[in-house]
């Protein structure tokens, strides 16, 4: 009976300790509320408020006509929080198996890198890879949306283009090239995120998103397209190594097409090697041969001491120059200057050429654009190769009469030619589309009189005759103005005896000048290697789709007689 007081007195203390501890903590709740509000949720949001970025898409890429060449399309990443990820082994593998990765190989990942609180487990996933894991919601595991640059033209583009890496940043051609213009700028937002790491409520925009800029190209797809199709079935019949085309537009410097074989498939690189990755017709350089000869006669009716009848004696096929023997295919006799260029005539322009002081000589083809970059803008564009007049020995005057001794890129010699289709000036070259309003504002340098480039058209035309080295070039319905080339490859020491380059360079229609073509087979091995007879029909092929492809009116067609002429000619 004793015992209850002292029962009842433990009871009401324990009630009275627990009452004064309530009641202190119901003070202290109230005082934070009150007067530690801030400092609170200042510390909340530290815990759970974080800015995250927001991705902004790369400008499209599109042809002069708007079809599309590049864009860039949602996708998302996987990464992951080591430490919360790791916490079930059994997802992990899970993760693993989806995305095709060694589960033992991810684990240990994971676990070497489990201080961080992110870390890539694969970038840019398959759609049906990223929609598995956002149903699976594993722990520790999470999506980022990402833009990954697709191409859908691939090969037929891949050299102009170019690429970029996987975080969407320009690499190579066009990509890099405009990487400023094409970037987008990407945004930022504050968001709490719960202890998961995942996104539970946006809170506010902080910078907006700014996608890159459009960029519209001078190639016309349909063009490309034709180019690429050519060299890459003339590569495969010759069995050469590489193969070059390049298309100017005549009235405006424009790009029209530029292709390259092999090429490579932008949109998976596997299994390629870097030095595929470049743009030949503007990287790789090579002796112009007999093209450049067209540019020694404009040199020479420029001096006006040269007509296109003058004769010049190539008898006997040979001409000695020094210690070297400057040959013709055959004896050509008494040529005039018109059919040194149509007979392809060594003897004939390494004469013509001696009698232009060098001066001259160098500044001609300086003005062409020998030896300088075309300032096209493309990454990586070489300028060639012209030793200055100073240093040429009589004998390089005389083999730089027929294109050995400098050395020119696929690029270069279609702006040369384009400066004969252009009646003699020198258009800048451009791989952007030139809007209408801007041709006025072209600067084209005048580097031959509109008559001199007007006979060099009219002799490079029948160059494309029955009777000249290029007829293989010709286009039913058009008149074609060309040359064909056929070069020895330099080797250390001199040159390889079995080893070419062939070159077509040609206008259309020569009695209207709107397009230039050039083409580079290098070192075809199987058949022929002449360029009258690898490049030309190539030239054929490409020109006289691209003609019909742009509309452009023929120039040379037959005339029908009606049938009661036929039937008055037969009575008469």
């Amino acid at each position: 009976m004793r015992r209850a007081p002292i029962y009842t007195l433990r009871r009401s203390f324990l009630v009275a300790l627990f009452m004064i501890a309530l009641g202190g903590l119901f003070v202290r709740a109230v005082y934070l509320q009150l007067f530690e509000n801030e400092f609170l949720e200042g510390e909340g949001k530290a815990r759970h408020l974080r800015v995250v970025e927001m991705p902004a898409h790369r400008g499209m890429i599109l042809d002069r006509n708007g079809e599309l060449l590049a864009v860039s399309t949602p996708i998302y990443s996987v990464w992951a929080n080591p430490s919360t990820a790791l916490s079930n082994h059994e997802s992990v593998r899970r993760v693993a198996s989806i995305l095709n990765l060694n589960a033992a190989d991810l684990i240990k990942k994971l676990t070497q890198k489990n201080d961080r609180q992110f870390l890539y487990v694969k970038r840019q996933v398959e759609p049906q890879q990223a929609e598995q894991l956002k149903q699976a919601n594993f722990a520790g595991v999470h999506l980022q949306r990402e833009y990954r640059r697709y191409y859908p033209t691939a090969e037929v583009t891949s050299h102009v283009l170019g690429f970029t890496d996987i975080d969407d940043k320009g690499l190579e051609g066009i990509e890099l090239a405009y990487e400023k213009w094409l970037r987008g700028q990407p945004g930022a937002k504050k968001v709490i995120k719960d202890q998961l790491n995942r996104i539970v409520e946006d809170v506010e925009g902080i910078r907006i998103p700014q996608p890159g800029q459009d960029i519209t190209l001078s190639l016309d797809r349909r063009v490309q397209y034709l180019a690429y199709r050519e060299l890459k079935a003339k590569l495969a019949q010759h069995r050469a190594r590489s193969a070059s085309a390049v298309m100017l537009d005549a009235r405006t410097g424009e790009v029209v097409a530029m292709a390259n074989v092999p090429a490579f498939n932008p949109n998976n690189r596997k299994g390629y090697q870097r030095h595929t990755y470049r743009n030949r017709a503007v990287t790789d350089v090579f002796e112009p041969g007999s093209t450049i000869k067209p540019f020694i006669i404009a040199s020479a009716l420029e001096s006006n001491r040269y007509s296109p009848n003058t004769l010049i004696n190539t008898t006997p096929g040979t001409y000695k120059v020094g210690d070297h023997t400057i040959r013709d295919a055959k004896d050509f006799g008494q040529l005039t200057v018109s059919n040194v260029i149509i007979k392809s005539s060594n003897v004939g322009a390494t004469k013509i050429a001696l009698t232009i002081p060098p001066q001259t000589l160098w500044s001609t083809f300086s003005a062409i654009g020998i030896g300088q970059s075309t300032e096209s803008g493309f990454p990586g564009e070489v300028g060639g190769h012209l030793k200055n007049f100073q240093d040429w020995h009589e004998v390089e005057r005389a083999t730089l009469a027929f294109g050995y001794g400098m050395s020119v890129t696929t690029l270069q010699l279609a702006r040369a030619y384009a400066v004969l289709a252009a009646g003699g000036k020198r258009l800048p070259v451009s791989m952007l589309r030139v809007a209408d309003a801007d041709l006025n504002r072209i600067n084209a340098p005048r580097v031959f009189s509109t008559q001199t480039a007007d006979e060099v058209i009219k002799m490079l035309t029948a160059v494309v005759t029955t009777y000249g080295t290029g007829s293989r070039a010709a286009i039913p319905g058009y008149s074609v103005a060309g040359k064909t080339g056929t070069v020895h490859k330099s080797a250390k020491g001199g040159y390889e005896e079995n080893k070419y380059v062939s070159v077509f360079a040609g206008i259309a229609p020569a009695s209207d000048p709107q397009l230039v073509l050039v083409v580079m087979v290098n070192e075809p091995s199987r058949g022929a290697y002449f360029g009258g007879e690898v490049a030309a029909p190539i030239f054929s092929k490409i020109m006289g789709g691209a003609l019909r492809i742009l509309n452009v009116a023929p120039d040379d067609v037959p005339l029908q007689a009606d049938s009661n002429d036929l039937v008055q000619d037969h009575a008469g």
